[in-house]
């Protein structure tokens, strides 16, 4: 792909994340929660301890991760339905699979017991990068969630094998960026997204060619940006949750 001269928002360098912040204990009644905020984007997550598993969980001794996804209604440019009205569209109920799967393979289920813990993503406002930002900001409440656990002696260790996070690239005129904003995603010529634990190790690959495939070179160029933006997200996520 040939390149064209692109200047990103404030001049942002191809390989630099959106300003990130995670809060955690932003919700008093659930067992941990988080707001994170990408950018523009903003999610608010919530975990909560259920003391009951799926059927097919049930007299395994495993516990359960699950996650569901929404947008609020003045999320976007435009007052878009509630989901609750309209019906659940293919894009959410592939996001939350993508969130809980994220989660369970970072995690001890043994280790859980029989119960389930239930991220809830909810979009406050939208600027590109949702679903990344689900997964980043969801662990960190995850993990507040097993805190929580801990002190009320549900739990004896925390089950996590490692941190969970995620970050979008894509290409955008012939040029490889880190963390799309909603302008630079929706002209994308290569969208994807990346979601990696904190030791660098693949959960998942999502990657669409828009416009024209895009070759095995550039894939790894962006496998390179998306290493780069999830150590960063990783460090963050460390010192939030003050853990080494």
């Amino acid at each position: 792909m040939e390149n064209q001269e692109v200047v990103r928002f404030e001049k942002r360098a191809f390989d630099a994340l959106r300003p990130l912040r995670f809060q955690t204990n932003v919700n008093k009644y659930a067992e941990g929660s988080c707001l994170v905020e990408t950018g523009d984007t903003r999610v608010l997550c919530t975990a909560t301890l259920e003391e009951r598993v799926p059927l097919w969980v049930r007299g395994t001794g495993k516990g359960w991760i699950t996650a569901e996804y929404g947008m609020l209604p003045r999320s976007t440019n435009e007052r878009m339905e509630r989901e609750a009205k309209k019906g659940q569209s293919g894009r959410t109920h592939e996001i939350q699979r993508l969130i809980g799967r994220s989660y369970r393979s970072a995690v001890d289920l043994k280790k859980m017991g029989e119960v389930c813990i239930k991220l809830d993503c909810d979009v406050i406002q939208a600027d590109g990068g949702t679903r990344t930002a689900s997964v980043s900001g969801g662990f960190v409440a995850l993990y507040e969630a097993f805190k929580t656990m801990m002190k009320k002696g549900i739990i004896s260790s925390i089950p996590v094998t490692d941190t969970v996070c995620a970050v979008s690239c894509g290409i955008i005129r012939g040029v490889p960026m880190l963390d799309l904003d909603y302008e630079e995603d929706s002209s994308a010529w290569v969208d994807s997204n990346f979601v990696m634990t904190g030791s660098g190790r693949l959960v998942e690959i999502q990657g669409t060619a828009e416009r024209n495939p895009f070759s095995a070179e550039e894939f790894l160029q962006l496998l390179s940006l998306a290493r780069k933006g999830c150590a960063e997200i990783t460090r963050a996520q460390k010192e939030v949750l003050k853990i080494g």
